[in-house]
């Protein structure tokens, strides 16, 4: 059954990533090994959509080093990866915006200026290409790695378009831990999918890195040290 698996990077990295010591993530070995082929053995995967968005080094914690990190992760999925993970990128907007100020009952003039950061694209970037790699047959199986609910309508839409010709199945990016207290799986998704998968553990995470060093034709690769 040939898959395409759809990844909201930042929903991937808030869900399971931060603070952890599992950012120089495979994510051939985590969704593919570790998930969608035990969900279903005859599942063969054709690509891992990887969707995301270069970090502004101006007001990230760690500066332009986030930025190089990055970078650097990206070029190891490609390297490591070249015929089955594929990036795409949106972008960060920055602006100045006025908010309203904390206070109940809220107060439509008492408003304060505040930096807005949006990550643009990707929800609508995942949404064309799920539904363009349906409707042309690219895949039987449709996988998606998000736990937001602006993907709803195109699944639903791909839903009533396809109907069983096309199987899909979620994967929450929730990491399981614990004793802390995660964000909670977006049924809205679910009802529309073949299968889901509500949580990833820390074992899976911690089993699923890539190589501390990969070699390419000029300097390797590295891990970046405060990973």
């Amino acid at each position: 059954m040939k898959t395409i698996c759809y990844v909201d990077g930042y929903n991937l990295f808030y869900g399971c990533l931060k603070h952890s010591q599992d950012k120089w993530l495979d994510l051939y070995k985590l969704l593919y090994q570790q998930i969608i082929y035990p969900q279903n053995p005859t599942s063969q995967l054709v690509k891992i959509k990887f969707f995301t968005a270069d970090i502004k080094a101006k007001i990230a914690t760690h500066g332009q080093d986030a930025n190089e990190a990055q970078q650097s992760y990206h070029r190891a999925l490609e390297k490591c990866y070249p015929d089955t993970i594929e990036i795409i990128k949106g972008y960060y907007s920055l602006e100045k915006a006025r908010f309203l100020a904390y206070q109940n009952p809220p107060d439509k003039q008492n408003r304060v200026e505040v930096w807005r950061l949006e990550e643009k694209q990707t929800d609508v970037n995942i949404a064309v290409h799920a539904y363009r790699d349906a409707i042309k047959g690219h895949a039987e199986q449709l996988v998606f790695v998000s736990n937001d609910t602006d993907l709803e309508p195109a699944l639903s839409m791909i839903r009533q378009d396809m109907g069983d010709t096309v199987k899909m199945g979620v994967i929450f990016p929730i990491r399981q831990q614990e004793g802390v207290e995660r964000r909670p799986p977006n049924e809205l998704l679910s009802k529309h999918t073949d299968w889901t998968r509500r949580y990833i553990t820390a074992e899976e995470l911690t089993a699923s890195h890539l190589p501390l060093k990969i070699p390419t034709n000029k300097k390797p690769i590295l891990k970046p040290t405060y990973w």
